[in-house]
């Protein structure tokens, strides 16, 4: 009844895994219909439960003896997760920007990982009798055996591969979003980039340790040589870091995900795109949309959409897309901003509004952040607001 099971960073590990799958089971139970996204993290965090539980049964302090006493049939299960893990958070992050983000055919390559992982650990290990397998598990032969820290070294190097791919897309979504957006700065993408770093920073720990051994066992056949305590902090400093991010992934999920700004990701066919070509070629089509906004001046809503204003065009957005790219040179976040800079310079330089605040005046326009105001206005102007209001203002000042 004394016996010690789990120390601390055994008890770590076990909060990490059943958080997961809480969080995962209540992903799944609350998912609002069609919300793909919320599937995806939520097997994201299955899989990543199944991590944990594989380290307590590698490395835990007698948890281990526990599982190759009782379960040796389940040894080496959890290392199928790392091998789909990043994958999945790949298709979390994907499917949360892509507003019309499904699984295509092409889609399924990556599931070759994990089903070669399988073949592999079939031919090397899982077929040889429970006998023999006893032997490499006890003897942790297997587990340092060449073959196996190789699979695992180019597993831990996809894993960072998934991850930068992952910083990709996010560092994509910015420029994504000025295409259909006139106010980007309300869209906090902080918080999922911070997740996304703290997942790089774990899988790059991890693949470190891996190379580690890959070199000290698969190249020179020892790995006693090396200073084990600095692998032991590194690897213990990672699931210290993961937990706290599967901490931050449940809080920041209730708070933000269901606000998130998603963006379309369907190309348009060419056919699509051939009635767009043409009116690009009439001088006057585009003319009739410069007048429309200045008669109607729907770039003071301050969260107009490119579906917004083409619906009060009576244009497709494809096509006036398309125009506003090819025409005015811009994307919708310039093409809005353009004429709010217009708008703000008619503001500035009447005498009646000389009791208007510079925060009173991009608030009016439908700017909804002083500092993008200001290098908007100074990257057109060539001037500050203010030093603006100031020169133009000066000539009435002394009439």
């Amino acid at each position: 009844m004394n016996q010690v099971v789990f120390n601390f960073h055994d008890v770590i590990l076990l909060m990490t895994s059943m958080l997961c799958v809480l969080f995962s089971i209540l992903l799944v139970v609350t998912n609002p219909p069609k919300n793909i996204s919320n599937y995806f993290l939520a097997a994201f965090l299955l899989t990543h439960a199944l991590i944990p539980l594989h380290e307590l049964m590698m490395w835990g302090a007698e948890f281990k003896h526990t599982v190759r006493d009782n379960f040796p049939q389940i040894y080496f299960v959890g290392s199928f997760a790392y091998y789909i893990d990043a994958a999945l958070l790949y298709f979390y992050v994907k499917s949360l920007i892509f507003r019309d983000f499904h699984l295509r055919r092409k889609d399924y390559y990556h599931l070759i990982p994990i089903t070669l992982f399988a073949i592999f650990m079939t031919l090397t290990f899982f077929r040889f009798p429970l006998a023999q397998r006893l032997i490499w598990i006890n003897q942790e032969i297997f587990v340092y055996s060449a073959h196996y820290i190789t699979s695992d070294f180019l597993c831990k190097i996809l894993r960072v591969v998934y991850c930068v791919a992952c910083f990709r897309l996010i560092l994509k979504y910015k420029d994504l979003l000025k295409a259909t957006h006139s106010n980007i700065e309300k869209v906090d993408v902080f918080w999922l980039k911070l997740l996304v770093d703290g997942f790089l920073a774990v899988t790059i720990m991890e693949a470190f340790l891996s190379f580690a051994k890959f070199v000290g066992v698969a190249v020179h056949f020892d790995f006693q040589h090396y200073n084990l305590r600095f692998f032991e902090f590194v690897g213990l400093s990672g699931y210290y870091v993961t937990f706290v991010l599967v901490c931050m992934l449940v809080f920041t999920s209730m708070r933000y995900f269901a606000n998130f700004e998603a963006v379309r990701q369907k190309k348009e066919p060419e056919q699509a795109k051939k009635p767009a070509q043409e009116k690009l070629l009439n001088p006057e089509f585009a003319e009739r949309i410069d007048s429309l906004m200045r008669r109607d001046k729907p770039y003071l809503m301050a969260d107009i959409t490119l579906d917004v204003l083409a619906e009060k065009l009576t244009i497709p957005a494809r096509d006036l897309s398309m125009i506003i790219n090819r025409h005015f040179n811009n994307n919708f976040y310039e093409f809005i901003n353009n004429y709010r800079i217009e708008e703000a310079k008619k503001i500035l330089i009447d005498p009646a509004n000389k009791d208007k605040t510079i925060t009173d005046i991009y608030l009016e326009v439908g700017f909804n952040s002083k500092s993008v105001f200001n290098t908007f206005f100074k990257k057109i102007v060539g001037q500050t607001p203010s030093e603006y209001r100031q020169v133009r203002q000066a000539p009435e000042l002394v009439q």
